[in-house]
């Protein structure tokens, strides 16, 4: 059983393995396990209710290729990732400041929300999932519907937390200059075209597949050398493969084109408890003057070498390619 969906968040080549489980985009793990299980014995070949073969068959061919997959990824290590990704997609959806097409009416009905968007989307999500799986042939609409209720509810409520990010500095004339200073990064036209990089790498990063994800973001940064997002998924795509000097590296670059980039922030974070101390260009090896620096190390240690001479600290720099 194949299914193509098109909807929500799927047209963003995003699986949603929320949408699959029939859960909020905010659930928690005790959540998802209960929802998992639940779903499973609707769906086991021994105890699923059907009419045919044919259905039973497709009961487990949903229960093994989506659902099982779906709770493998949100149950663990990988969920906090899921999480990021999500949170990313609805900031760039809020950035473009058009709301996304979508086809169901409950969506349609959710953007209008207002104020009550979280009550509207929890009754859209509950009378949808109620009865998501009772039908095999109905499960593939209800899932794009309820995805599409996701993409709305992601795209409001990081529109919410970008409205709410700049008040701090309220009294300082400058407050809005230095706003929009911090908003290139996010704006649709600059980075749209390593988005579909981003996306896919994205998606192998949920499926653990980080080696795919590097050369995805590795080729998006050759037609957007500063994009802040690609520099902080790539800085956690190498933190994940334990590389540190090379995610501290594109952690820093990121901080750099958006200091406020929320992937780089968090990644910076685990990078500082790991080596008990700040994380600054300085003790990267990226700062501007580490270029003269290595110079001027390269040409002693060259003179070093000349007389016999070996430098032990010399052997411990740590510079970067």
């Amino acid at each position: 059983m194949s299914l193509t969906i098109k909807y929500g968040l799927f047209k963003y080549d995003l699986t949603d393995h929320h949408a699959v489980l029939g859960l909020p985009v905010t659930a928690d793990a005790n959540t998802v396990r209960k929802r998992y299980l639940k779903l499973a014995r609707l769906l086991h070949p021994d105890t699923v209710k059907v009419n045919s073969d044919a259905e039973r068959q497709q009961a487990s061919e949903l229960l093994s290729k989506l659902i099982n997959p779906a709770y493998e990824t949100l149950k663990g290590k990988t969920h906090h990732e899921h999480q990021i990704v999500l949170e990313q997609t609805g900031k760039r959806l809020a950035s473009e400041g058009n709301p996304p097409n979508v086809q169901s009416e409950m969506a349609k009905n959710l953007l209008k929300a207002g104020g009550n968007v979280d009550l509207a989307y929890a009754q859209a999500l509950k009378a949808l999932t109620d009865n998501q799986y009772k039908s095999i042939a109905a499960c593939e609409q209800t899932i794009g519907e309820l995805s599409e209720l996701n993409l709305v509810y992601l795209m409001l409520k990081a529109g919410q937390g970008l409205r709410q990010a700049p008040p701090t500095p309220k009294a300082a004339p400058s407050a809005t200059p230095s706003a929009q200073k911090a908003k290139p990064p996010v704006v649709p036209e600059e980075s749209s075209p390593v988005l579909a990089y981003v996306r896919r790498a994205q998606e192998y990063i949920t499926k653990n597949n980080f080696a795919k994800a590097v050369l995805e973001l590795r080729d998006g940064l050759k037609l957007d050398p500063k994009n802040s997002t690609c520099h902080g998924l790539l800085g956690m795509a190498y933190l994940k493969q334990n590389q540190v000097s090379m995610a501290k590296v594109h952690i820093l670059k990121s901080l750099q084109s958006n200091p406020e980039e929320a992937i780089a922030l968090q990644c910076k974070a685990v990078i500082e408890k790991k080596l008990g101390q700040p994380l600054t260009a300085h003790s990267a090896g990226s700062n501007s003057s580490g270029g003269i620096n290595a110079k001027n190390k390269a040409a002693q240690d060259a003179k070093q070498k000349a007389k016999g001479k070996s430098d032990p600290k010399a052997d411990g720099g740590g510079m970067f390619g």
